[in-house]
């Protein structure tokens, strides 16, 4: 008999990804807001209800909700969205499972390497350095706070916490938004250019969920980041280069991203790098850990 996964997100790329990888050898079910599969059951966070079923012999729970980062203004509003959509989230199922008085054999959170803070510098932040002091610093801290009552609270046999970079993928997020004006021949990197972009290449963050699944020895935090490290500037020029296409515009400057951008302007004029040895000392070894050929796969895809 498959053991049973549930996939918290189900709307997103990741898990869709995921799910592929994991459905010959489990029993795959998602959390949804609107049931459109068999394999779907219905949530609805601000009420605090959930299909219950969706847990029957339940053994892991990846918990890959939560709402968009960069898609919308920080207003006092949409911050509150972004901390509930993940952290409410979490709580519902864990109360959820201690009524039902069931205990996972994992629970799976995403993260994300903002726990270190929007900040340039010429250090490479790994999983023990200290935690950032701004906005994404505090979501992702009460984000894996969740993540870890699971463990406190013997819910689940062990708890892993992924830090996820930026996702590349071909049908959304960054890179698809970054390509964009540089098809047009007007792509230009933002602000000074220098702040690091740590990424990952969604096949190969499908990948670490997976991995992190099916070996009992991951536990804690991981940085989920690919090992070459690129800034902005160099990022632009690279997605130019695979759509050969011409980069001549000046650099956008920080004020007028400022100006569209509000508070969240600081997720795209900072960045750090981040480590994945970890990770690879568990023995993950990534598919794409170049810039290059990650891009190649993914713009040359269509």
């Amino acid at each position: 008999m498959k053991e049973v996964v549930v996939i918290t997100g189900a709307g997103g790329s990741v898990a869709k990804v995921l799910a592929k990888k994991l459905e010959n050898e489990y029993t795959v079910r998602f959390l949804t807001r609107t049931k459109r599969h068999e394999n779907d059951f219905e949530w609805n966070i601000e009420k605090g209800t959930v299909d219950e079923r969706v847990f029957d012999n339940v053994s892991h729970i990846i918990h890959l909700a939560g709402a968009n980062i960069s898609e919308k203004r920080w207003t006092d509003e949409r911050k509150k969205e972004i901390i509930s959509s993940r952290v409410d989230s979490a709580q519902l199922i864990l109360k959820t499972l201690q009524e039902k008085n069931i205990k996972l054999k994992s629970f799976i959170s995403a993260s994300a390497v903002g726990i270190y803070g929007a900040i340039t510098s010429e250090k490479i932040f790994k999983e023990e350095d200290e935690k950032g002091k701004d906005f994404l610093s505090e979501v992702v801290i009460l984000w894996e706070k969740a993540a870890d009552e699971f463990l406190e609270k013997n819910v689940a046999e062990r708890v892993v916490k992924v830090r996820i970079s930026i996702v590349l993928s071909e049908k959304e997020g960054a890179l698809k938004k970054m390509a964009v004006p540089v098809k047009f021949g007007i792509g230009s990197p933002l602000g000074t250019g220098r702040q690091y972009i740590p990424w990952i290449h969604i096949d190969d963050l499908s990948s670490v969920f997976e991995f992190a699944l099916k070996n009992e020895n991951v536990k804690g935090a991981y940085n989920a980041s690919a090992p070459q490290h690129t800034d902005n500037e160099n990022f632009t020029k690279e997605i130019a280069e695979v759509l050969d296409k011409p980069m001549f515009m000046p650099n956008v400057p920080g004020f007028v991203m400022k100006l569209i951008f509000g508070e969240l302007s600081v997720a795209l004029l900072e960045g750090s790098r981040t480590s994945s040895e970890k990770l690879q000392n568990e023995g993950f070894q990534f598919k794409f850990p170049g810039l290059k050929n990650a891009l190649e796969d993914l713009l040359k895809r269509n």
